[in-house]
C-alpha cells in the first residue's frame, strides 16, 4: 500500500526553504515553532529542513520543535559506503529485516542513558504516527532473534532522511545502514538520496561525505521525483 498523504500543514514550511535559499538566515539552525504533526514533518524534509527538540529532551514542558537546514549536509552516495572486511564478517552474524520492530528501533534510539541522546517523547511520538502513515521506516539487526540494533528515517519518493541508529552488539548499526543501501540500490535509480543530517568521523569512515546547502538542495528536487525504493513501494 503507498503510504497515506495527511492532511497539509497549517505552516508555510516552503517560506522558511525560500528563506534559507536567498541567505536570509545563518548557520544550520534557521527555525524555530510549527508542529511535528505528520503533514508538517514533511513539508520540512520536501523543503529540505528536519526537526530536533529546542529544550531538554526530558523536560515535562513541551516546547516548540527547531528547524535546521546544515549548510553543509551529510549524505552517504549509495555507491560510495565503505564495507571493510571486518564489516563484512560482521554481517554474517546478523539477520537484517525492514519493518518489523519500528517502535522498538525508535525507543532504543531514544534510549536516555546513550550519550548525545536527543529524541524527545515528542519526537518518538511524532514519527511512530508515520511509521503509521507509512512514510517512516525502520531497518534492523537481528541476533538469534533478538534485536540487537538498527536505525529508522523518512522515505518520500527516491529521498531517505536518516534520523538515528544504534547497537547493542558489535557493527549492529552499521549492518543496519549496509541493509539500508540496499534497499535503496535495488532497482538502480541513481537520483536517490540518503540524508544523514551532518557528517561525523564516524559516518566519514563509512563513506558519508559532505555537500554545501545549494548542492544538497539540487540534489533533493531530483531525489523526490524519483520512486520510493521497491521494498516500500511495493510492500503490501
Amino acid at each position: 500500500m503507498p503510504p497515506v498523504e495527511p492532511s497539509p500543514s497549517s505552516w508555510d514550511m516552503a517560506a522558511v526553504a525560500r528563506a534559507v535559499a536567498e541567505g536570509d538566515t545563518e548557520g544550520d539552525l534557521v527555525a524555530v515553532g510549527a508542529d511535528l504533526e505528520p503533514g508538517t514533518l514533511l513539508a520540512a524534509y520536501r523543503s529540505g529542513l528536519f526537526p530536533m527538540p529546542s529544550g531538554p529532551t526530558r523536560s515535562r514542558r513541551r516546547t516548540p520543535p527547531a528547524w535546521y537546514s546544515p549548510e553543509r549536509r551529510g549524505v552517504l552516495p549509495l555507491d560510495g559506503m565503505v564495507v571493510s572486511r571486518s564489516l563484512r564478517r560482521s554481517a554474517r552474524d546478523y539477520e537484517v529485516r525492514v519493518d518489523t520492530a519500528f517502535t522498538d528501533v525508535v525507543r532504543a534510539c531514544a534510549d536516555p542513558s546513550r550519550d548525545g541522546s536527543w529524541i524527545s517523547t515528542e519526537i518518538a511520538d511524532a514519527y511512530t504516527w508515520l511509521h503509521e502513515l507509512g512514510w517512516a521506516h525502520s531497518v534492523e539487526t537481528w541476533r538469534d532473534d533478538e534485536l540487537v540494533g538498527g536505525l529508522y528515517g523518512v522515505a518520500i519518493g527516491g529521498l531517505f532522511a536518516g534520523e538515528s541508529m544504534f547497537h547493542h552488539a558489535t557493527d549492529a548499526s552499521k549492518v543496519a545502514l549496509v541493509g539500508l543501501v540496499e534497499v535503496m540500490r535495488a532497482d538502480g535509480d541513481e537520483r536517490r538520496l540518503l540524508d544523514v543530517q551532518w557528517r561525523t568521523d564516524h559516518l566519514a569512515s563509512l563513506g558519508v561525505v559532505e555537500l554545501p546547502r545549494g548542492d544538497y538542495l539540487a540534489r533533493l528536487a531530483d531525489a523526490l521525483a524519483a520512486p520510493l525504493p521497491p521494498r516500500w513501494r511495493d510492500a503490501s
